[in-house]
C-alpha cells in the first residue's frame, strides 16, 4: 500500500537507466574488439577491474529504485498508542468485596490489579475512577496523571449495597463532564470514551422485581451508554462460592453475577471479562490495556526507504571515486 503510487512511475525511468547501461558496456565491447593491434589495445583499453566495477553503478541504479518507493509513500499496519481517549475505571465496593475467596480478599486483589492497570495503560489517555455501593462516587475526573488514582484505589472503603446502575450513571457523568470542559481546545473533538466496570455481585439498589430494569438500573444504564456511544466493559470478580460474615457465626453466599455483567456489557456495546483471582483480573486488565491504549493505524514507513537510498548514494559515489577516480 502506497500513499502517493505514481511516483512508481519513475520506476520505469531507472529500469532504462539499468538497461541503458548495459547496453553501453555491450557497445563498448564490441567497439574494443574492431581493434586488431594487440599493442594498441592495451594502450586504449588497459586492462579494467574485475566485476566490482560495475559496483558503481548498480549502487546508483539501486539507489534511484529505493528512493523512488520512497517517495510513493510506502505505508503499513502498525499499532501505536492512543492519545486522545478516556477511560472511567468503576469498582464496586459493597460488603461482598470483603469475601476471602480470592486471597488476601476480593477488595484487597482489586486494589492491587487496579492500580497495575492505572501504570500500565498508554500515559496519553485520561483516566478517572468511580466506586459504589449503595451509591457511587466520582473519586477522580479523569486525568493522565495516574497518582491520584492510586492514592484514590488505596482508599477504598467498603459500605452495604449494591447500585450499579448509580455508577454506571455517575461514570457517564464524568465522561460527559470532561468532554465538555476540553471540547473547546481540541478541535477533533470529544475523545473516544470507555467505562470498565468490575463488580462481584448483583445489583440491590433500586429494589424491586427487577432492579436491573428500573429507570436508575444498570441495564437502564447499559442503554443509555450504548445511546452515548461509550461501551462498558465488565468484569464479573469472584467466585460462586465466596461467602462473608455479616452477623457473627452467620455466613452469607455472595456469589458472582455473571449474567448480569454479561449482560450490561452486551447491551453497551462492550466486552465481558470473568476473572477468578488476583492473576486473572490483572490478565483482564492488561488485555483491556492493549485494547484501549493501543490502535491498529496505517503508518508511513518511507523512513527506512530513505536512509537505505542514501546509503546506497554513499557507496555508489565512494566506489566510484575509489576505483576510477571519477563519479560512476
Amino acid at each position: 500500500m502506497f500513499a502517493h503510487p505514481w511516483w512508481l512511475l519513475l520506476l520505469v525511468v531507472v529500469a532504462a537507466l539499468a538497461v541503458g547501461y548495459v547496453l553501453l558496456l555491450c557497445r563498448r565491447r564490441r567497439d574494443t574488439i574492431r581493434f586488431t593491434n594487440l599493442e594498441l589495445l592495451d594502450r586504449v583499453a588497459p586492462k579494467r577491474p574485475g566485476w566490482y566495477r560495475h559496483v558503481p553503478a548498480a549502487a546508483m541504479i539501486t539507489a534511484l529504485a529505493v528512493l523512488t518507493v520512497a517517495l510513493a509513500g510506502p505505508m503499513a499496519e502498525a499499532k501505536v498508542p492512543r492519545n486522545r481517549a478516556t477511560v472511567v475505571l468503576v469498582i464496586d465496593v459493597s460488603l461482598s468485596m470483603q469475601a476471602t475467596d480470592v486471597e488476601p480478599s476480593r477488595l484487597a486483589a482489586a486494589q492491587a490489579a487496579a492500580k497495575s492497570f492505572a501504570d500500565q495503560l498508554t500515559p496519553g489517555i485520561n483516566l478517572g475512577l468511580v466506586s459504589f455501593a449503595g451509591t457511587a462516587a466520582v473519586l477522580v475526573s479523569p486525568t493522565v496523571d495516574r497518582e491520584p488514582i492510586k492514592r484514590a484505589v488505596d482508599g477504598l472503603r467498603l459500605a452495604e449495597s449494591t447500585a450499579t446502575g448509580e455508577a454506571i450513571f455517575a461514570a457517564l457523568q464524568s465522561v460527559e463532564t470532561f468532554s465538555q470542559a476540553i471540547a473547546g481546545a481540541d478541535a477533533e473533538g470529544p475523545p473516544p470514551a470507555r467505562i470498565v466496570l468490575m463488580s462481584d455481585g448483583k445489583q440491590t439498589v433500586p429494589g424491586g422485581v427487577m432492579p436491573e430494569e428500573e429507570p436508575r438500573g444498570s441495564f437502564t444504564a447499559a442503554r443509555a451508554a450504548a445511546d452515548a456511544g461509550i461501551p462498558v466493559s465488565t468484569i464479573s470478580f469472584g467466585t460462586d462460592y465466596g461467602s462473608i460474615e455479616i452477623n457473627p457465626g452467620e455466613r452469607t453466599s455472595v456469589a458472582v453475577d455473571d449474567v448480569s455483567m454479561q449482560q450490561i456489557a452486551e447491551l453497551s456495546g462492550g466486552q465481558f471479562f470473568k476473572a477468578a483471582n488476583e492473576t486473572e483480573l490483572r490478565q483482564v486488565y492488561s488485555e483491556l490495556g492493549e485494547q484501549i491504549g493501543y490502535e491498529v493505524r496505517r503508518v508511513d514507513t518511507s523512513r527506512p526507504w530513505l536512509a537505505g537510498g542514501a546509503l546506497l548514494l554513499v557507496v555508489g559515489v565512494g566506489t566510484g571515486l575509489a576505483l576510477g577516480r571519477r563519479l560512476p
